[in-house]
């Protein structure tokens, strides 16, 4: 073998490797200095705090797709079963009493279901697919137990940039929470009926 052809070789292994290296230490430097600055490198997505929501109906018109990427979520932990709902009745209404319901409900598109149990007893569920995020319902339930909330629906949103309802939001209740947990409640707004 050649001494030239021998010494290119070593010369452009040394180069290389160098090369290698000083990516790989740029790389993990990086690294570090993101995760000194508290950036996360896990993939975020677009939640609502519910303690920060003040139910204001942004969410509702602000999404950038035709029916909103909000909806409502119930903590049925906090729910018991009862004849007057603050979320579904209009407060002051008699409506629990005289089992009238549609001019007494709150929900403007009926997604919210009053359903018997036993005796004076209700469950009231969402039905998603009418659900336009609005938080009337939401809203009422502050009277109540709070048991209703308003979420961002994974399977729907388009996790943009920056949210249209982020920025529309006055209570600063959109923040960005990690995709593997993106839920409170470790739940997804469903339907149920």
């Amino acid at each position: 073998m050649d001494k030239t052809q021998d010494k290119l070789t070593r010369r452009n292994f040394l180069r290389t490797t160098t090369r290698g290296v000083c990516a790989a230490g740029l790389g993990a430097l990086a690294l570090t200095a993101a995760r000194g600055k508290g950036v996360s490198m896990r993939r975020m997505v677009w939640q609502i705090d519910p303690t920060k929501c003040t139910a204001c109906g942004n969410c509702a018109t602000h999404c950038v797709l035709t029916e909103s990427a909000v909806k409502c979520a119930h903590d049925f932990s906090k729910c018991g079963r009862c004849n007057f709902c603050f979320g579904y009745y209009k407060s002051g209404s008699s409506g629990a009493k005289s089992h009238a319901g549609v001019e007494f409900q709150l929900c403007p598109t009926h997604a919210f279901v009053r359903k018997h149990v036993v005796e004076d007893s209700y469950e009231y569920t969402i039905d998603i697919d009418k659900c336009t995020g609005c938080g009337i319902c939401v809203k009422g339930c502050k009277e109540g137990n709070g048991s209703l909330f308003l979420q961002v629906d994974q399977d729907r949103c388009m996790n943009c940039n920056e949210c249209t309802i982020a920025t529309a939001c006055p209570a600063q209740a959109f923040v960005r929470r990690p995709a593997d947990d993106p839920y409170w409640l470790q739940q997804r707004p469903e339907a149920k009926s």
